[in-house]
């Protein structure tokens, strides 16, 4: 009936009309934001590790970093950089800057400020400065989507930043274990359930490559933490082949707060 049709065709209309005003009006989906927030960070993803000409391997890695401030400054854990290095220079520090031609630039890295109790650091990177990553002032909640790049098995399939998405699962509070328990136990997670200050639990995996990488608001891009721990269901061995699934990360106002210290 001619009725019906003109119906239907003003109910298409105006739903139409309806959905192009909700498009308008509500903010990208983090799912369609992601594949954008991933090309706009990645510059900014490097891999922190030692660099010794003589040795085979010459680099060896210990975790991920991001460029933040001025652009020569990288953020990362304590935890990533090494305690000691030979006063000869033989071995140094330094930061491989993966780019899409697959090419690496090195540079020499030096570390300039520590917050042992959030394990924090803070390196200065010689040369040019690197696009650098904002830092975020929201407030993050339990379910909130989120992302994390960085290298989750070292260099082993090359030095290429790898995303891996997470939600917020918990914000609880934690401590810090020693330099030497990055991965977390059962035992080991009950002792620390004490803790001293409020980390983010993550329904999203990690591994020790990822440490120092940061944790991202998906829409925004900007870094809402700081990965540092990932749980541990059985042995160390174990990690690849039956992850948990639970990570952990620092909360980025213990950075913002690092920085200020420093006049960064």
């Amino acid at each position: 009936m001619p009725y019906d049709r003109h119906w239907r065709e003003s109910i298409c209309k105006a739903a139409a009309a309806v959905l192009t005003a909700l498009a308008l009006t509500f903010p990208q989906s983090a799912a369609s934001a992601l594949p954008e927030t991933i090309q706009r960070v990645k510059p900014s993803i490097v891999a922190i590790g030692t660099f010794e000409r003589t040795r085979s391997p010459a680099f060896n890695m210990r975790g991920t970093g991001f460029v933040l401030g001025d652009g020569n400054v990288v953020a990362t854990n304590v935890h990533v950089v090494p305690e000691f290095l030979p006063a000869s220079g033989g071995e140094i520090l330094v930061a491989r800057i993966p780019a899409e031609n697959g090419e690496l630039r090195q540079r020499v890295a030096t570390l300039i400020a520590v917050d042992k109790s959030h394990d924090l650091a803070l390196l200065k990177l010689e040369g040019a400065p690197l696009p650098p990553i904002f830092l975020s002032m929201e407030t993050v909640r339990e379910g909130q989507e989120a992302a994390f790049i960085g290298f989750p098995i070292g260099d082993v399939l090359g030095l290429t930043p790898v995303t891996h998405r997470a939600i917020i699962s918990a914000i609880a509070p934690i401590a810090i274990p020693g330099a030497t328990a990055r991965q977390l136990t059962e035992k080991v997670v009950r002792r620390l359930k004490s803790g001293s200050f409020v980390i983010y639990q993550l329904d999203g995996t990690a591994y020790p490559g990822n440490s120092g990488g940061p944790l991202l608001n998906v829409e925004t891009g900007e870094v809402i933490g700081i990965i540092n721990m990932v749980f541990v269901k059985g042995s160390k061995e174990s990690m690849l082949s039956q992850p948990s699934g639970i990570s952990f990360a620092i909360p980025v106002l213990h950075l913002r707060e690092l920085l200020r210290q420093k006049g960064l």
